[in-house]
């Protein structure tokens, strides 16, 4: 099995680099795991304390679930993967059957701050985007997808995901093997990796 880590800022184009992978591999040979997957359980909090939550800070992510799901894929095991709500803030009761597969990508803004978990990495990727182009995708995906409006975007982006981005993601840049530039389809850096991944298959 060989598992794949790609990390990015928010908005950085991390799911088109994973689209870019998979689609010349086939179906049955390739999962994908998101970190958007493993926020923690918050039946604790209520609706309003859990739209308070740091979602940008490592301490949002159940880590240890996520080594220990990878573990179990590596082991031949199925997984039931967590469902995450961002309407809610909060885990569902449903999950994923995940199956294990010759190629895993664990996606997500956060997963080099683990460092068990980066451990489990065969390649790690970082998807490099300037900050005003990932302001934009940001806000174009939370007032479609998470029923946000543009004042609560903004807010958050300035008070906790720009300072994050700063202390928690762009420092991890340092511990990839490769750093894609998504300024543009990077066909390059795509290939590279496809012949990587065709030669440990």
């Amino acid at each position: 099995m060989l598992i794949i880590g790609i990390a990015g800022g928010t908005g950085s184009g991390k799911t088109t680099v994973v689209n870019q992978i998979t689609h010349q591999l086939p179906g049955d040979e390739v999962c994908v795991i998101s970190q958007d997957s493993y926020y923690n359980t918050n039946d604790h909090l209520s609706y309003e304390e859990r739209t308070k939550i740091n979602f940008d800070h490592p301490n949002s992510i159940d880590f240890p679930l996520i080594v220990e799901h990878l573990k179990q894929l590596k082991e031949g095991k199925i997984i039931e993967q967590p469902v995450y709500s961002f309407v809610t803030h909060n885990r569902t009761k449903d999950t994923v059957k995940t199956h294990p597969r010759k190629v895993v990508i664990v996606e997500g803004i956060l997963i080099f701050n683990s460092e068990e978990l980066r451990n489990l990495f065969d390649i790690k990727i970082f998807v490099h985007a300037d900050a005003d182009e990932r302001l934009i995708r940001r806000a174009r995906r939370d007032i479609s997808e998470r029923g946000r409006d543009i004042n609560e975007v903004l807010s958050r982006y300035q008070d906790t995901l720009k300072p994050m981005h700063t202390q928690f993601i762009e420092p991890t840049k340092n511990f990839a093997d490769i750093i894609i530039p998504n300024d543009r389809y990077n066909t390059v850096a795509i290939d590279i990796i496809r012949t990587v991944i065709n030669e440990r298959l």
